[in-house]
């Protein structure tokens, strides 16, 4: 399948796998995903600089599909991160959570692709007018950190579509290629899913985290810390602990020490699935396997190709 995004990242499908914290901070995931037509992305986030290093080193070994290294600009370590991207000629950026223009220059003259997270078609347009080379929508149904305005998927990838004229790689609430179909029709050129990839043998988090978005229902997410940079999780004691706190009317600076209190790391390697931030998007509700990621990819093209002919059947 063609797309503006598949010509412009030289990948076969129009599938990429989200940069997760811990998930994706590896060589497995983004390798398999590379191998089978879409775009693995390593998320730097939490990794140590010579770990970023080597995960490059083992993608780029297992593969030459393109991949992708998606790194947060507001990390302490994020001009350690781009400059290792420089140094290993990593083909693709995935930039969020910060301003481009410091840094276009620079990748641009080595033949680097600048996708950059944006939250709202005003930010679009300023990362368009920076020059940015194509725009990563996430809606308000992911997890992780979605747009803290809360905006929905559909509303907010239309919005962006006719504000901008860049390839759109658009994601959240996406769990099959239903979905899919249906943020393609909006207007993007590809589509980015995080927690469908979480579910794969190769996502780098706990068995107990896997388990609990297998459980999960279609009302069993929750938005906390709204006000600041919010996050889309399962709900549990620590997601009820801190909505009773500010049901409680808790200041801003209780809040503050208690949603630091807890980490995504918590869940993600020590299986703390009660306390820690269980990250995950509303479409688990829709997920109930474990599937390789390979064969996940084969699968959501599959199910692509279904939704559109049967969208064409209906048109007749």
């Amino acid at each position: 399948m063609r797309t503006r995004i598949t010509e412009l990242l030289g990948i076969r499908l129009p599938i990429v796998q989200a940069g997760m914290s811990w998930a994706s901070s590896n060589a497995a995931l983004p390798l398999a995903v590379a191998r089978a037509g879409g775009l693995g992305v390593i998320a730097a986030g939490p990794m140590r600089p010579d770990a970023l290093r080597a995960a490059i080193c083992d993608v780029r070994a297992g593969t030459d599909a393109p991949f992708a290294v998606n790194v947060p600009l507001y990390n302490k370590d994020a001009a350690a991160y781009l400059d290792i991207v420089e140094e290993e000629r990593v083909p693709i950026i995935i930039a969020s959570q910060g301003g481009p223009k410091a840094h276009l220059a620079r990748f641009h003259a080595m033949g680097v692709k600048w996708l950059h997270v944006v939250a709202s078609p005003a930010h679009a347009q300023k990362a368009e007018d920076a020059g940015v080379d194509a725009l990563v929508v996430v809606g308000a149904e992911a997890g992780g950190h979605p747009p803290p305005d809360e905006v929905g998927t559909l509303v907010l990838v239309r919005a962006v579509a006719r504000a901008a004229t860049l390839p759109i790689i658009a994601g959240g609430g996406v769990a099959d290629g239903h979905g899919m179909a249906a943020l393609m029709a909006l207007g993007a050129d590809a589509v980015q899913l995080g927690t469908r990839f979480l579910m794969t043998p190769e996502a780098g988090v706990h068995d107990a985290y896997k388990a609990a978005v297998r459980d999960a229902g279609l009302a069993d997410t929750a938005l906390v810390g709204r006000g600041g940079l919010p996050i889309r999780m399962l709900r549990n004691a620590f997601a009820a602990a801190y909505q009773a706190a500010v049901a409680a009317g808790a200041g801003a600076e209780e809040l503050k020490t208690l949603f630091a209190s807890r980490s995504l790391k918590d869940a993600a390697l020590r299986g703390d699935v009660e306390w820690g931030k269980t990250e995950a998007g509303q479409s688990a509700g829709l997920i109930d396997d474990i599937v390789p990621a390979g064969a996940l990819v084969a699968r959501l093209m599959d199910e692509l190709r279904e939704a559109i002919n049967d969208l064409n059947g209906k048109l007749k």
